[in-house]
């Protein structure tokens, strides 16, 4: 024990001694914890933020005409893959397992509430707001579509409708208040509608503003009716239905389009993200090497430059163990305070972070902060000094005395 603690006071006092390469290592260190700890936090908090909203929906299959593509130029903005979006929606409603089915459509439009400056926002056609929408304040859609008229799209247009609290208060508007909606500046001075319910519901989905029109007239303002387009299509199934035999049944019947269940459709969303995915895996893996180069620099300069006195002190009986044991203290303590000063940077940026991402993608609380998390941070950066400590610790059983001193 008296050995133990001699080497560690030794250790210690010869950190202090060299504070700069001490402080940089330890910063290095740090840097790459942190690097690492916060990817990882995103990527789980991104994970279960995604499954969290999937579940929220109510919803337990999409069916959707392959992956979304922005169509830039286009009005909308948004191409649309699903066609005779109303028909396939009445008839995956007429099965028997089946409990509700939405079709919804998502695009670009332009709303004002003088008809003079607009602004941008993500507009949702819905056949109608069902329950598992959240009306907060107002009586939401009149029933039916009536616009539709089977598919001629010359009924009249209700002009309702339903914004989340983020646009009512970005535009100021209320219930019954009036505003401007089209695909175009000129179609949304054409078009007013009227505020006839606050939901946040789709908002918190798609983690921006919205604004929910009747499918057929988001069609009609954004020139989607001759194929009867949509987005994608929700299907809400009976408590007593088989999730994966309706999944199965209905890819087989709609082989042209992709069906999945909630998991499957967040697990598709991550793989088109897959070179941001990896990137962020590469930050972390070089940060982690880096912080392994400096430490081993440390602690080979440390030998380097001290080669005489360690082999002075092998010399008088010494032994290479406890050389070996003082190298690899030091490259544990490095380890420990780097681990230890990563750790606090990462619960100390998550605060940050999460306000950084509400503001650029909606999301609240998108980064997690989980304990076992920082232990594997700290886990780590020991595990980065290990290997320091091993090759320094090769390096002087490699000493010898009689060379050096001669």
């Amino acid at each position: 024990m008296s050995r133990a603690a001699g080497v560690v006071s030794v250790a210690v006092t010869q950190l202090r001694r060299d504070r700069t390469r001490t402080v940089l290592v330890v910063a290095g260190i740090a840097l790459a914890v942190l690097a690492s700890t916060v990817l990882a936090s995103v990527g789980i908090g991104v994970f279960e933020t995604g499954q969290s909203k999937f579940e929220q929906s109510g919803r337990d299959l999409w069916i959707t005409g392959g992956p979304l593509r922005l169509a830039p130029g286009s009005v909308g903005g948004v191409g649309t893959r699903l066609t005779d979006a109303h028909v396939l929606q009445e008839r995956i409603a007429a099965r028997d397992d089946v409990r509700t089915a939405t079709a919804l459509s998502f695009q670009t439009v332009y709303v004002s509430t003088d008809g003079e400056e607009f602004e941008t926002v993500i507009g949702v056609g819905a056949p109608a707001v069902d329950e598992a929408v959240q009306i907060t304040d107002g009586r939401g859609f009149t029933g039916g579509d009536p616009h539709y008229a089977g598919g001629s799209y010359d009924g009249p247009m209700t002009h309702e409708i339903v914004v989340d609290p983020r646009t009512a208060s970005l535009f100021g508007v209320g219930i019954n208040d009036t505003l401007y909606v089209g695909g175009t500046v000129s179609s949304a001075r054409a078009n007013e509608f009227r505020v006839v319910g606050i939901s946040p519901t789709l908002s918190n989905f798609l983690g921006s503003p919205t604004v929910v029109l009747h499918l057929s007239e988001l069609q009609e303002i954004t020139g989607t009716t001759g194929a009867d387009r949509a987005t994608i299509l929700t299907v809400d199934l009976e408590p007593s239905a088989d999730v994966d035999r309706a999944e199965r049944e209905l890819q087989a019947q709609y082989p042209q389009y992709d069906v999945r269940t909630n998991r499957e459709q967040l697990r598709a969303v991550l793989e088109r993200q897959a070179v941001v995915l990896a990137s962020g895996a590469a930050i972390a893996v070089f940060a982690s090497l880096a912080g392994v180069a400096l430490t081993v620099n440390l602690l080979l300069s440390y030998v380097s430059q001290r080669r005489r006195e360690l082999a002075a002190l092998a010399a008088i009986g010494l032994s290479t163990r406890t050389l070996v044991a003082l190298v690899t203290t030091q490259a544990l303590l490095l380890g420990v305070l780097g681990g230890l000063v990563g750790a606090g940077l990462t619960v100390l940026s998550i605060p940050a972070l999460n306000a950084v991402s509400a503001a650029l993608v909606g999301f609240d609380s998108v980064v997690s902060l989980r304990p076992d998390v920082l232990l594997g941070g700290v886990v780590l950066a020991v595990a980065m000094c290990v290997v320091a400590g091993a090759a320094a610790s090769l390096r002087v059983a490699l000493l010898d005395p009689l060379q050096e001193l001669a």
